[in-house]
């Protein structure tokens, strides 16, 4: 009589919206650093700068915002060096932005992967995210480079003490660009036209929120408005810590993670959902 067998690996069907089997994500963090590989190869493969356009896109898009926001349209920066400031609102946007476009074609990107061998999915909208810290934290030595230099030049800079938070801020650009991501991913399986809406939606957001001009600037009677949208406070407060322009909110910050948590948990229900059946649908 034949030994009883013993499987190394069994798939069960999900029983509730919230059976997210982290540890799974946990046994397959091997595939993770795989897809990080995968997707650092893909992303410069046949460039001649390659890692280098993670340096060269903030210097350019920087520049830009100090020639025309700057000295043509004169807008303040509390007293920040105006490459700075529009270097740390980039710096904190593209992390966030990122995120986001990236994770929104989660399901569309990978359904040939997806449909030909299992792993949880939630692997795939994690791998992004670490991705772009990859980015992210290149352009905060860029930064911290730059801030060094007008320091020499006797340039008033003033980091304080408040770059403590910075790990929050950033775990929470990725918890709401990946929460907006998997949402826009999970609803683009069936209705591909809004993919294209997502590129325009978030260059406008972007100008919704303090990238490019301080929140002083912002008319007394839109203030409040503008600090509703989740990612105000949170490119105020990291430009805040670094350069001292500006100063904290703690009140809207709050606010914005309460926006973050409930985005996420929208987003991890649909998610949920649509990975049940999106083969039938991409």
């Amino acid at each position: 009589m034949a030994g009883k067998e013993e499987w190394t690996t069994v798939i069960r069907p999900k029983t509730g919206i919230f059976d997210l089997k982290l540890g799974e994500v946990w046994q397959y963090r091997d595939l993770i650093y795989m897809f990080l590989k995968r997707n650092f190869n893909s992303a410069y493969k046949q460039t001649i700068l390659g890692p280098l356009w993670f340096l060269i896109t903030p210097l350019m898009s920087s520049s830009m915002y100090t020639v025309i926001f700057g000295q043509i349209a004169g807008i303040s920066t509390d007293g920040a060096p105006q490459f700075l400031f529009y270097l740390a609102g980039n710096t904190a946007w593209g992390y966030f932005s990122s995120c986001l476009t990236s994770t929104s074609s989660t399901f569309t990107g990978n359904a040939g992967l997806f449909g030909k061998v299992y792993f949880p999915r939630l692997v795939s909208p994690i791998t992004t995210v670490i991705y772009a810290l990859l980015s992210f934290f290149i352009q905060v030595v860029l930064m911290l480079a730059v801030m060094g230099i007008y320091a020499i030049r006797g340039v008033y800079v003033q980091p304080n003490m408040h770059l403590l938070l910075i790990p929050a801020l950033i775990a929470e650009m990725a918890l709401m660009g990946m929460g907006f991501g998997i949402i826009i991913s999970s609803v683009t399986t069936k209705y591909r036209d809004l993919r294209i809406l997502v590129s325009f939606g978030v260059s406008l957001w972007m100008y919704a929120t303090p990238v490019v001009y301080p929140v002083s600037q912002i008319p007394e009677h839109l203030r409040k408005i503008i600090m509703l949208n989740p990612m105000a406070p949170i490119v105020s407060n990291f430009r805040y810590a670094f350069l001292g322009s500006g100063s904290f909110d703690w009140y809207y910050w709050g606010i914005s993670w309460i926006v973050t948590a409930v985005v996420l948990f929208i987003g991890i229900v649909i998610f949920n959902r649509v990975e049940k059946t999106f083969m039938d649908t991409v």
